[in-house]
């Protein structure tokens, strides 16, 4: 059966011996009767590296954004407006910026070893200030190549305040930064370090409602940001209806659409508007209620047919997604590789889903999860945000060159770089 054929059944690839091969002993209390991830091609390594600095940094590209003004109208991340949690507040309602976190310091995070190498890892909110107050010295003094014991590590010093959310967001950003130094010692792409290609790339869709432009740029896969909830009653709901119609009209029938309905559904609402949704082939309503909230999602999994039901961008460690297994709460998982305990748990993660038939398409994959994407036989999808429309051609041209841009039956392909580590090109402020 080819990958296609897979997708449309909502299923994935054949998995590898993922599930069988065991961990470290350091980590076998905490994954016990979980499957793991095969062992790290480097692990026995003897890296001759160790931390002696750990800090939460600022930082801006090499090469100077290009500043333009968008086309009036276009629709953008913080400023349009979006169905979530906070729609039933009035004054919150316009726009994510009324409401979204800000103030609390750098979300990446910087790791210096003794040899000179230095790692830059992006997590989440907060991710600079838990790094500086309690993981730094923790930190001092280990070898980076341990991935492993220094996630498990970090997990169980933490556990008494953490587990989810801004810890998590700062274990993300050392663990890439970690990941980030390796493919910096070994020469080589974080992707290699993984285990190497299992595609020569990857498929994208393109997230937001500037539906013409990514259509235009050459997108065939389309997630819409749904605008309206239960907040704006039945015309709201006509109203998301009709930018899914929008979007299919423009798409043709055979393109993808997905919708992000950012956790401001109910259950009952959820049910009504995927029946309204079954003329246009809707591919997925990703995150319909609050990620808490497993039994409604399961019990929507259960009664919602006509489209997928997937979650998990705002899940954490392999922990949150075997919750998600025992609750049968979604067909496909949707981790953020920054924020659910950084590459060495998006590993842990993957090998729970796929011995589940679970297919995994990380959130803002196109940041850093590409790299796992491209190793993952589980993994068919990578997210992508389009720069807004207006600019001059050389924007969407960095684009492309940034990101390995290709077009072909599936429309856009992205590639993670092939610079060691990460990839990234940026400076400390």
């Amino acid at each position: 059966m080819n990958r296609r054929k897979f997708l449309k059944r909502g299923s994935l690839l054949p998995v590898t011996a993922a599930a069988t091969l065991a961990l470290p002993k350091s980590v076998e209390a905490r994954s016990s009767a979980l499957p793991v991830p095969p062992p790290l091609t480097f692990r026995e390594e003897r890296s001759g590296l160790k931390i002696t600095e750990v800090r939460g940094v600022y930082t801006r590209p090499k090469r100077p954004p290009i500043e333009y003004e968008a086309t009036p109208g276009s629709w953008t991340t913080m400023d349009s407006e979006v169905a979530c949690p906070m729609s039933v507040y009035p004054e919150y309602k316009a726009r994510r910026s009324l409401f979204m976190l800000g103030g609390m310091g750098p979300w990446t995070v910087e790791i210096v070893t003794d040899k000179g190498i230095r790692g830059i890892g992006i997590g989440g909110g907060g991710a600079g200030f838990v790094a500086d107050g309690h993981l730094r010295h923790l930190l001092i003094g280990e070898d980076p190549f341990n991935v492993e014991r220094i996630s498990d590590l970090l997990w169980r010093a933490t556990m008494h305040y953490g587990r989810k959310g801004i810890v998590t967001h700062a274990i993300s950003a050392v663990d890439l930064a970690l990941w980030d130094i390796i493919g910096k010692a070994l020469e080589q792409p974080v992707y290699k370090l993984l285990g190497g290609e299992t595609k020569e790339r990857i498929p994208a869709y393109c997230t937001g409602n500037n539906i013409e432009h990514h259509i235009q740029f050459g997108f065939k896969k389309l997630k819409l940001a749904i605008p309206y909830g239960p907040a704006d009653g039945r015309e709201g709901m006509k109203k998301n209806v009709e930018l899914v119609e929008r979007a299919r009209r423009a798409l043709g029938p055979d393109g993808e659409i997905m919708l992000d309905c950012w956790m401001a559904f109910t259950e009952s609402y959820t049910i009504e508007f995927a029946k309204m949704l079954e003329p246009y082939r809707v591919y997925w309503l990703e995150e319909c209620l609050p990620p808490d909230d497993y039994a409604g999602f399961r019990r929507l999994n259960q009664k919602v047919r006509s489209t997928r039901i997937v979650t998990g961008e705002h899940e954490y460690t392999r922990n949150g997604f075997k919750v998600l297994v025992e609750y049968d709460a979604a067909r496909i998982w949707q981790p953020d590789v920054k924020w659910c305990g950084g590459m060495t748990e998006l590993r842990h993660i993957d090998a729970l889903a796929a011995a589940n038939d679970i297919p995994v398409i990380p959130h803002a994959g196109w940041q850093f999860a590409c790299h796992y994407s491209l190793t993952s036989r589980n993994s068919p999808w990578c997210e992508m945000f389009l720069p807004v429309p207006g600019g001059p051609p050389e924007v969407y041209k960095r684009f492309e060159e940034e990101f390995n841009i290709t077009r072909g039956p599936e429309g856009i392909y992205m590639r993670p770089p092939d610079r060691p580590g990460l990839g990234l090109e940026v400076e400390v402020l």
